[in-house]
Formats: C-alpha cells, sequence, structure tokens
C-alpha cells in the first residue's frame, strides 16, 4: 500500500490520488463503524464518471487529498443498524453523487437535497456533516452510508451497468423531467458519451423526437440503437442551418470548452437548453446573448436530482430496462481508463469491477 489511514472503524482496501493530478494507487484506510441508521454495502461496482477525472487533476476546485473517487456506486448490503427499516442484509443497494445534507433547509424539505443550501456531503472530495471528515468515494470494497440516501437497485438490470445510473442516470434524467420533456417534442441532446447516451435513451421512452449532435458519423449506428431518430455531424458545414428555431428542447453534455450559440439558435421561441456537462475552469463556454434575448430562449443548468427522483430514475429503468452501455475493467487498470477517457476512447462509460481488488 502507498500509505496507510486506518485509525479506527471498519479497515478497507481502495485506489487514491495521493495528490492533485496524481496517479491513482492501491490505499488502505477506514470507514466509520455504522451507526444505528447506517447501511454497510460491499461495493460491487464503480462507475468512472468525468468528473472524477477533473477532480483527481484538481480542475474545479482545490481538492482534499488523499482522493478516492467514485460516486457510481452498485453492490450488496452486508449489514444494517438497529434503527434501519428500508433495507436487510442481502439487498442491491446504490449510492450516488451524495451521502448527506442538513435535511432541513428549503431544499432538503423539498426532496432536493443536491441543492442542500446549508452542507451537502458528496460522496467523495467533500466531508461529512461535521464539515471536517473527508469522505470517500467507491474506488473502494466498503462504503457506509445513512440509510436516508442509500436507493434501491432494480433486480432485473444488470448490476454493473445500472451503476452509472447513480450520476450519468439522474443527471440526465432530471432535466428532462423537470422540463416536461415528452410527445410530440423535438429534442436535441449534444454529446454521445456517459452521459450522452443516457439522455437519448430517456427522451427516447418519454416520446420525444430525438437528434443526437456530435462532432463525427462514427457513433452514428449506436445513437440510432440507442433510440435517436437522427443524427447530426456538427462540423460538416451548414449542417444545423435548416433545423434553425425548431427544437423544444436541448440537453448539453459535452465536458470541454465550446461555443453554445449555434445550439441556442436551434431553439424555438420560449425553449430551453440545458446544460449538464462541466468543462474545466480554464475552458467556459462562449455564450451567444443575441441568440438568447432575441427569440426569449432560456439557457440553464441541472445537477443530478434528489434523493426520491433519483429512486424514481431507477425504477423507471427497471421497468423500462434502460441501463448504461459499459466497458467492464479490474482496478489496476483505473489509470488506463482515465486517460482513455480524455480521449473519448470509450463507449460509453468505464466501470470498475471491485472483485478485482486485492484482498
Amino acid at each position: 500500500m502507498s500509505e496507510v489511514a486506518v485509525k479506527s472503524g471498519i479497515a478497507t482496501k481502495g485506489y487514491a490520488a495521493m495528490k492533485p493530478g496524481g496517479t491513482l494507487v492501491p490505499w488502505e484506510f477506514a470507514r466509520r463503524e455504522p451507526g444505528p441508521h447506517d447501511v454497510l454495502m460491499d461495493v460491487a461496482y464503480c462507475g468512472i464518471c468525468h468528473s472524477d477525472v477533473h477532480q483527481v487533476k484538481d480542475e474545479w476546485s482545490e481538492g482534499i487529498f488523499p482522493m478516492v473517487p467514485g460516486h457510481e456506486v452498485a453492490g450488496q448490503v452486508l449489514r444494517v443498524g438497529e434503527k434501519v427499516t428500508r433495507f436487510k442484509s442481502g439487498d442491491l443497494v446504490g449510492v450516488g453523487c451524495m451521502v448527506n445534507s442538513c435535511r432541513t433547509c428549503r431544499g432538503c424539505r423539498e426532496g432536493l437535497e443536491n441543492y442542500c443550501e446549508n452542507h451537502l456531503a458528496v460522496t467523495y472530495n467533500g466531508t461529512e456533516m461535521d464539515e471536517v471528515t473527508p469522505t470517500y468515494g467507491g474506488y473502494s470494497k466498503l462504503l457506509v452510508v445513512d440509510e436516508a440516501f442509500a436507493l434501491h437497485l432494480p433486480a432485473n438490470l444488470d448490476l454493473a451497468r445500472t451503476a452509472p445510473l447513480l450520476c450519468a442516470g439522474i443527471t440526465t434524467y432530471s432535466p428532462l423531467r423537470h422540463w416536461k420533456v415528452g410527445k410530440g417534442q423535438r429534442v436535441g441532446i449534444v454529446g454521445l458519451g456517459g452521459l450522452g447516451h443516457m439522455g437519448v435513451q430517456f427522451a427516447r421512452a418519454f416520446g420525444a423526437e430525438v437528434f443526437v449532435f456530435s462532432t463525427s458519423d462514427h457513433k452514428t449506428a449506436d445513437a440510432r440503437r440507442l433510440g435517436a431518430h437522427e443524427v447530426v455531424n456538427t462540423r460538416k458545414e451548414g449542417a444545423l442551418e435548416a433545423l434553425k428555431g425548431t427544437f423544444d428542447f436541448i440537453l448539453s453534455t459535452v465536458s470541454s470548452g465550446y461555443s453554445l450559440g449555434s445550439y441556442i439558435e436551434l431553439l424555438k421561441r420560449d425553449a430551453t437548453m440545458v446544460v449538464v456537462g462541466l468543462p474545466p475552469a480554464n475552458q467556459p463556454p462562449a455564450v451567444d446573448l443575441m441568440a438568447l434575448v432575441s427569440k426569449r430562449r432560456t439557457l440553464a443548468g441541472s445537477m443530478i436530482g434528489g434523493i426520491a427522483e433519483t429512486q424514481e430514475m431507477l425504477d423507471f429503468c427497471g421497468q423500462h430496462n434502460l441501463q448504461s452501455d459499459i466497458e467492464l475493467m479490474p482496478i489496476d487498470q483505473v489509470n488506463t481508463a482515465y486517460e482513455r477517457l480524455l480521449k473519448s476512447d470509450v463507449r460509453y462509460r468505464f466501470v470498475i469491477d471491485l472483485k478485482t481488488l486485492p484482498t
């Protein structure tokens, strides 16, 4: 092990970045002993989100190191605290981007814990509710979470392919639901990656006419298989010209800097474009304000969803057999996965098999 941080609690193993921009290495640390309301889970699979790369590289804000990434966590309940009522040993369980919140602010009271106004305990690179104890994510064998922030996973779905739903799934489901995307609407999905490929499936399941905007043709077959009606190569001259003013809703999943203006112009009057992909701070996307004001269009953002909505999304996926396209990999290949992710060399989500973590 590169470093040991076991002080008290339950010893576990995982992979961590020891410093900003560092490679991920084996690390042993401690989880807290489960309290009366806690669930102890055996992590089976954890998705690799592009935000993991950003945070390990310290591109968004000052990170907390050592850092154990991972917020697309799927596994099985090992044991529960004495006051737990929603889970029992053996249940399939998932953990997404947050593990606690204040539960008293307006956001929390409205079931929007992800917009907690006091302190949101994110699954990693954050702190517990004491605002001191670091949180460590799902690139590890064990995880302890309050049952209020644990999720039931559909038994009919492949567990490994379910893991990315805990971030990529809810990140795209929530804005599509919030802006009431449905039948009779034309919807654009910008980018066909880990987020985009879930957005296509949801928009199609909601009954919309779905267009995918991509920078090449090599994902056209996949886009159609996932439910897209049309695929537009945005690098072809004039490709967007005939589509101006024809979209009811556009969801942008791109995580690199780009110009929003050409997409905003595709919206009808009073229509909305929502951004869920976050580029590095040094690559801010350009916004065409004239394109916004000229047709009373809206540019908005969205961040995951609350616990109730995330459970709703998981249940919807179970009912409609929606899951992520993945490439399963051993944990000792995680740094290779990061390199490939930066090259967009994945279709469409890497998932770590935690059975490959040495005991």
